[in-house]
């Protein structure tokens, strides 16, 4: 079984030299690096052409964020490669040693009937990442630090999840409209729709944000609180796709968010529920396409 990791980059060069370090190390071999640069600056782009034919470089003309940066990683994967599964990380995520070799013995161990592997993604001290905690398909119940069998889940983050080519070729690829956030909760699950998807926590990977927390719209900082828009308006999106009822509760979540800032009284309250109110009714009517990739390894 041969693996294709897409990594998707936007100035974070020191980050980023230490994941493509990460895994030119994996005890199980990668069979192929994909990193896709949303236009970085001319450091990034240098380092990445020094590299030759260690890596395959996807260079793009703009910044289409990171929902953009994985559809145009997985298509690079579909169209240019013939490996069996990709293997998805942002450019600050550190991949252990075994965390591939985890996720194909997870793989088989399940004889590919999966729709997305994903690892326990910990923080720089151990403790799982805030920002990528895993979603159990069973309600209410937590899944353990230490736990090391197949654990069901409902979604996951972009941070180190493996599909395989035949999950793409039958769901497509990433919304690009997207730009950022949900893009990987809508695309797991939509996956998942497919063949269920599980948490190899065996598996893991170091996800280097400066801090550990999670996204919060009224206590996160005031240059980061636009991209909130984002977050809602792809959030009605997704959660239109669970059906009616789930759809009308995440309604009930956005009440909560407003609730939330008026709470927490944090500065720019004005801007923090201009971004709510306009993402949520943005996403009303936010009907994006999904595309499809050709399959190379049918043609191969």
């Amino acid at each position: 079984m041969t693996v294709s990791a897409v990594v998707v980059t936007y100035n974070r060069l020191p980050m980023l030299k230490e994941v493509i370090e990460a895994l030119q190390n994996s005890e199980t071999k990668v069979d192929n690096i994909i990193v896709v640069d949303n236009n970085s600056k001319e450091d990034t782009q240098e380092y990445l052409t020094s590299l030759g034919d260690a890596i395959r470089y996807v260079r793009l003309k703009e910044n289409i964020g990171g929902s953009g940066g994985f559809n145009k990683g997985i298509r690079y994967f579909m169209e240019e490669t013939t490996d069996d599964y990709v293997w998805l990380m942002d450019d600050d995520t550190v991949p252990t040693p075994t965390a591939l070799t985890e996720l194909v013995n997870a793989a088989k161990k399940i004889n590919n009937q999966f729709g997305f592997l994903a690892s326990d993604v910990r923080w720089t001290d151990n403790s799982r990442a805030l920002m990528n905690l895993p979603s159990p398909k069973k309600r209410f119940h937590k899944i353990s630090l230490h736990a090391t069998e197949l654990e069901p889940l409902r979604n996951a983050t972009f941070v180190s999840v493996m599909f395989s080519r035949e999950i793409v070729a039958n769901i497509g690829l990433p919304i690009t409209e997207f730009f950022i956030w949900g893009d990987d909760i809508e695309y797991t699950e939509r996956s998942a729709r497919v063949l269920p998807g599980y948490m190899v926590p065996t598996s893991r990977v170091i996800h280097k944000m400066a801090n550990n927390i999670a996204s919060n719209v009224s206590l996160d900082t005031i240059n980061r609180v636009p991209r909130y828009f984002y977050a809602f308006r792809n959030q009605m999106y997704f959660s239109r796709q669970r059906g009616f009822l789930l759809y009308m509760r995440t309604h009930l979540k956005v009440l909560y968010e407003i609730f939330r800032v008026f709470l927490n009284h944090k500065p720019n309250m004005r801007l923090r529920l201009k971004m709510i109110v306009k993402g949520t009714v943005t996403g009303w009517f936010f009907r994006p396409k999904v595309e499809f990739a050709k399959n190379k390894k049918i043609n191969h």
